[in-house]
């Protein structure tokens, strides 16, 4: 079965390719801005991390809740369910996952990767993902919804493709990043906090403006020159303490909604 569908803009400027959930493809007249799987640096075109961000093999993969402790590994356990399409038009699609609290869910990593074979959460959760394509941009929105008090972080990991040249920057609030401080920070990402727009600037094809809204902080991840992430996040994971702060965390309130703008430009 083709899971696979295409959102084309009004103008046929733009076209995007969604596999099960996840963007693989945004072009704008005819040029890639997506990632490709396959190509050097990362496996993936993008994913969600929910309701952790960051790793947890330090914490002995164990989230310590309210409900009492909860195992999770790298960026949580959302990524390890499958979307279901909820509704899909020309420029439009929809798509949710939905979580049943303590539901042990067989983790991807096991057992090259982590030693947990099961990961698992203690509350009930609904998860939305939508994407909207206009002429000018393609704005991607989350909805959560869950028990309220349920603690979470929350955060979008989109990547990009680069030339592979190492000559690409980044703006925020007037700040420049160079693609080589990105590489520099390593696994530990580069933080870009309290912010909610940032610029990627190349030196050839269309420059990159992404804004968010919900999230307030940024990370830049990449391990090579072909590609980075720019990933909008709730928090930044505290990666040099040996405990997991709850400050990281919000509270749930019930009902949660964050954004993403993506707009190519000249």
């Amino acid at each position: 079965m083709d899971y696979t569908c295409q959102l084309t803009s009004e103008d046929k400027s733009a076209v995007v390719m969604i596999d099960r959930g996840e963007l693989i493809s945004y072009k704008k007249n005819k040029e890639e801005l997506i990632h490709q799987k396959g190509d050097p640096g990362w496996s993936n075109s993008d994913t969600e991390m929910f309701p952790v961000v960051g790793p947890t093999e330090k914490f002995d993969y164990t989230i310590m809740t309210s409900r009492g402790p909860a195992v999770q590994d790298l960026h949580g356990l959302l990524r390890e369910l499958d979307y279901d399409m909820m509704n899909k038009d020309e420029s439009s699609v929809g798509y949710k996952k939905k979580y049943i609290r303590n539901t042990k869910v067989r983790n991807s990593k096991y057992p090259d990767q982590s030693t947990q074979e099961f990961v698992f959460w203690p509350f009930d959760f609904e998860f939305k993902k939508k994407y909207f394509l206009s002429n000018d941009a393609l704005r991607i929105e989350f909805e959560l919804m869950g028990e309220k008090g349920m603690p979470f972080m929350l955060g979008y990991h989109p990547a990009f493709r680069l030339s592979g040249n190492n000559t690409e920057h980044f703006t925020v609030n007037e700040k420049h990043i160079s693609l080589q401080d990105v590489l520099d920070a390593g696994s530990a990402a580069y933080p870009a906090l309290n912010v909610q727009d940032i610029i990627l600037h190349k030196t050839s094809g269309y420059h990159i403006a992404m804004s968010t809204k919900g999230f307030d902080n940024l990370m830049l991840w990449t391990e090579v020159p072909g590609m980075v992430c720019i990933e909008p996040i709730t928090a930044y994971p505290d990666i040099t303490s040996t405990v997991l702060r709850k400050a990281l965390f919000d509270s749930c309130l019930g009902k949660h909604h964050f954004e993403v703008l993506i707009r190519p430009f000249n």
